[in-house]
């Protein structure tokens, strides 16, 4: 097999790939995220521990009830999403008026208390879940192998983004969410219930969490730390793309997991780094991000 650049053709697809997977849960991750900061002006710190919770759902489904994973990919956002939406109408709602530091504070506080209970009953060892037998096995691509599980969760992502993408920025009711966030005193006058608005808009983008959690349950194990070893990443990914952009977390999150693919190929010992490197960069170029608006 050829060499690129001193590298095996096999091993600099092999991370290509993986850097491209990665990117899969950054952008449906970062999406999340710029969809609630974005519409809400809420910094979510709890969505790292609702996308771990969007994967033990998923095993939970499946240990208790014998659901296995194509109902849990649907049920488990709609399961997260209801939850989400009763903490936005019971907690977040009743700080709405307040600084946004209580917002932090009180989703990061969710957070450690999620993570706390599912380490409590689970450890930290983590939980198998088993990959569905209609995505076994795998294509031979001549200069690699590609598992099939791993071209869904990819293309499953690019179809989670373009349509929430279409739904926000294309169709009547993304852009009543968006005047809302605008002049919510104004959309209410022509007789929308703006604090439905805002739950669904909450329950929405930590659905979107939970069905990346799904996604991820068959590739690493489902253990409380999951989350909290992402969103930091995560949060780099958004401001990178520009605080409540769609677009931007989408684009930043497929292009900084071949970012972080290509540099464990070149120069491994960085590949941790080399986001919040990127953001660094970013923020002294264009403190608002790729995407954003000034101020």
């Amino acid at each position: 097999m050829m060499d690129l650049l001193g590298i095996p053709v096999p091993v600099l697809m092999g991370q290509l790939l993986i850097g491209l997977i990665n990117g899969a849960f950054y952008a449906v991750l970062s999406l999340g995220l710029a969809l609630i900061f974005g519409l809400l002006n809420i910094v979510n710190f709890a969505h790292g521990a609702l996308y771990m919770v969007g994967a033990f759902v998923a095993f939970l489904l499946l240990d208790i009830l014998g659901i296995g994973y194509w109902p849990a990919l649907v049920l488990s956002p709609i399961i997260v999403g209801i939850f989400g939406m009763l903490i936005e109408r019971f907690m977040l709602r009743r700080i709405a008026d307040l600084d946004h530091l209580y917002g932090l504070l009180l989703t990061f506080g969710l957070a450690l208390l999620l993570e706390g209970l599912f380490r409590q009953v689970y450890g930290v060892a983590g939980e198998t879940y088993a990959i569905p037998e209609s995505l076994q096995g795998g294509y031979n691509l001549g200069f690699m192998f590609l598992p099939a599980y791993r071209a869904w969760v990819l293309a499953a992502s690019i179809v989670v983004c373009a349509a929430t993408w279409y739904l926000i920025e294309m169709t009547r009711l993304g852009a009543t969410m968006r005047a809302a966030v605008e002049n919510a005193d104004l959309v209410r006058a022509f007789g929308v219930n703006v604090p439905l608005l805002v739950t669904l808009t909450y329950g929405l983008g930590v659905g979107l969490a939970a069905f990346a959690g799904v996604l991820a349950a068959p590739i690493y194990s489902v253990n409380p730390l999951m989350g909290s070893n992402i969103i930091i990443v995560v949060f780099a990914i958004v401001v990178i793309g520009g605080l409540g952009s769609i677009k931007g977390a989408i684009i930043s999150g497929f292009l900084l997991g071949l970012c972080e693919g290509l540099t464990r190929v070149f120069y491994a010992e960085a590949s941790n780094i080399i986001i919040f490197v990127v953001m660094a960069i970013v923020l002294i170029v264009r403190p608002a991000g790729l995407f954003g608006k000034a101020a």
